[in-house]
């Protein structure tokens, strides 16, 4: 019954936000912000527009697309696509924490991919994702990471010499060449659950 609840004012909540009436319906209670200022971001990052809810940890899983009374169930092992005109490469979700399941709450999503500084290809994801809770990591060569400063998405391939950071959430892992990853780069990429 709580999920119910929970679910029936998330809508609530969302109708505005897509230009749909809630008339008849109680209004839902302002979700809190939990925010935090971020670092400066690279110069080519889009500005984050504003945040919508953000779930909490009574929230269920996030939704399949084209499903939308299925969540995810099992986080751990689920294959997120990131696509292009030119290429695509999965990423297996390793983790089961806070920043993976809102990350997956706002799929699908169309942003773009960069070089950051010889080690890795970054993408925003439009707002920063809920990063409560979320341990921090040492990533390798082959981890996609949410880097919680910036709120970037970044396929490391280069992670030599680069530490434990409790800045540093790790998402997943992929099996992607240097090129592969640059194949991704110069025009729009779809972030996808993989059904």
């Amino acid at each position: 019954m709580r999920t119910t609840a929970i679910v029936s004012a998330t809508l609530t909540a969302l109708l505005p936000l897509t230009g749909c009436s809630t008339a008849g319906s109680s209004p839902a209670p302002a979700a809190p912000s939990s925010a935090a200022p971020s670092s400066a971001a690279p110069s080519s990052a889009a500005p984050s527009p504003a945040s919508p809810p953000r779930p909490t940890s009574e929230s269920p899983g996030p939704v399949v697309p084209g499903s939308p009374a299925a969540p995810v169930d099992e986080v751990e092992g689920t294959v997120v696509r990131f696509s292009s005109g030119q290429t695509t490469v999965d990423v297996t979700l390793g983790e089961d924490n806070p920043t993976v399941r809102d990350l997956l709450s706002i799929l699908p999503v169309t942003t773009t991919v960069e070089e950051f500084a010889g080690r890795e290809k970054i993408a925003s994801v439009g707002r920063q994702l809920d990063t409560s809770g979320s341990p921090g990591s040492d990533p390798e060569d082959g981890d996609l990471i949410y880097f919680t400063p910036w709120g970037n998405l970044g396929f490391y391939y280069d992670a030599s010499d680069i530490g434990f950071s409790d800045e540093t959430v790790h998402i997943g892992t992929y099996d992607a060449t240097e090129d592969e990853l640059s194949g991704l780069e110069g025009g729009d990429v779809t972030i996808s659950i993989v059904p």
